[in-house]
This record gives C-alpha cells, structure tokens and sequence, in this order.
C-alpha cells in the first residue's frame, strides 16, 4: 500500500499528502480492491465472491478490473473513471493509465485475449488497448488512441488506428540548425 500511495505522488502533481492520497484517491481503492479479489480469484471455490467484489469495486470507484487480471507494483490510475482492465491482462510495475482507457479483448474464446502492458507503460485518457498484443517497456499511449498490434519499447503510439514510433534520442532531436545562432526572425513562424 505504501508503495501505490507513493506512486500517486510521484505521478500526480496535485496530491498535496499521503492522507489525501489514501482517503481521496478512487484509482487506489480499486487497485486495493483488485489485489483482494485477485487473491480470491486464485482459489476455485472463491472465484464468484471475487467476482462479486470486483463488480462492487466497479459500483464504487468507476473501474472495472477483472479479477483475473495480473497487476505489477505501483500501478497508478489517475482519475480513474470508466477504465476496464479485461480478464487476461498482465500489466507490469510502473505502469499508469487514464480515465476511460480500455485493455480489452477482441475474441471470445478462452485465451490469453487481452493485452500485456510491460514496465512503465502510460496510456492516455481515451485510448483503447486490444487484444492479446504487447506494449513493450516505456512506451506512451496516447489520448484516444485504438492499439490493436505490438510495440516496440521506448515507442508512442498514436491515432486510429494506432501508429507506432519510436521515441528520439536526445541526439536525434536537436534542431539541424543552432535557433541561437540563426537570425532570421522568418524562422520562428
């Protein structure tokens, strides 16, 4: 718990104190929630009490986390509403969404149908994750984005459907020409 109420800190710069983040913040007390009923989901004769507790989560913060869902350390969900984190989804630590985002399925057989979110994955506000696909390491999803194939890591994807980039090294993105040393006021329209 220490560890989730840190990570809200850490990526949310207008949680003021530990107290308001472990009394005011819903993206905690389901993630708390989900923990719970994760336990729960693990044991056959506690598969529909997990289930229950997953949908009163849902009734009292907003996010739908499916019981089976496998979520890593400090696991962030900054405002939180309408976010649904399907069944077969694996998210590994560091990793933050959204309000409305989706890890949704595209198949209704039994399989892994959903998507694997690794290390320090941020998706945007909107966006929509589906399928089994993988979101490599670092990679940034953004607002209202619809991913339906894998990334790279250190990627952005971005659009309907998503396009994948690769992120630019720090060398890559300095300007061909020094703006310090260039004068023409033309330059800067």
């Amino acid at each position: 718990m220490r560890e989730d109420i840190q990570a809200a800190k850490d990526r949310d710069p207008a949680a003021r104190s530990t107290f308001e983040v472990a009394v005011g913040y819903t993206g905690l007390h389901a993630i708390w929630m989900h923990r719970v009923a994760h336990k729960m989901w693990q044991k056959e004769q506690l598969k529909t009490p997990a289930r229950l507790l997953s949908q009163f989560n849902r009734a009292l913060t907003g996010i739908e986390i499916h019981p089976g869902a496998t979520i890593g350390r400090r696991f962030f969900i900054d405002h939180g509403m309408g976010v649904v984190i399907g069944e077969t989804t694996e998210i590994g630590d560091d990793v933050m969404l959204y309000h409305g985002v989706t890890l949704g399925g595209q198949s209704l057989e039994k399989v892994k149908r959903h998507p694997t979110l690794e290390d320090e994955v941020v998706v945007g506000a909107g966006a929509k994750v589906l399928g089994p696909v993988v979101v490599g390491k670092r990679t940034a999803v953004g607002a209202n984005a619809v991913l339906v194939k894998d990334t790279p890591e250190d990627a952005i994807a971005t659009g309907i459907p998503a396009q994948i980039r690769t992120r630019r090294s720090a060398e890559e993105a300095k300007p061909a020409v020094d703006p310090a040393e260039y004068v023409d006021p033309a330059m800067w329209i």
